[in-house]
């Protein structure tokens, strides 16, 4: 599996952290969610899996937490890994971050996530602003490929 970001540390003791992240087309369009903090970026919308739940229903909550909106159509695209330290949970993680290609169906809500906010930017806008080098990384191979 390929990784990204910054290099493993031989200091540091990770806990793995498996995600569902969401690339969802609307159109040329996808749904995004800009997150304040720790830092302002804008990322694919999902996050960690909890006990219990799989993949989808993950990536279910996960998206309607940060932009409000129920989604569909859902297909696995790939995957990959990144260390990375996550100071919102004073965590070390080995994030195993799964996508899926799927679209919006409904707003439902504001999102409820505090700091998030949905956004919907032009597919080309979003590969040069997303906060996650893996992330960059499968939605220009994805539009590459025309899948998007």
């Amino acid at each position: 599996m390929r990784r990204f970001g910054e290099s493993v540390r031989p200091d540091v003791s990770y806990r793995l952290r498996p995600g569902a992240y969401a690339v969802l087309a609307a159109g040329s369009d996808l749904l995004l969610t800009h997150q304040m903090e720790p830092e302002p970026e804008f990322q694919l919308p999902g996050g960690g899996i909890d006990p219990g739940e799989s993949p989808l229903q993950a990536l279910h909550r996960e998206v309607m937490e940060e932009t409000g909106w129920t989604i569909g159509g859902l297909r696995r695209i790939g995957a990959y890994r990144r260390f990375v330290y996550m100071p919102e949970y004073d965590l070390w993680a080995e994030k195993v971050c799964s996508l899926y290609l799927g679209r919006p169906v409904r707003r439902v809500s504001a999102p409820t996530e505090p700091g998030h906010s949905a956004v919907f930017l032009p597919a080309e806008e979003a590969v040069g602003i997303l906060g996650s080098p893996g992330d960059r990384e499968m939605l220009a191979q994805l539009l590459r490929l025309g899948g998007a």
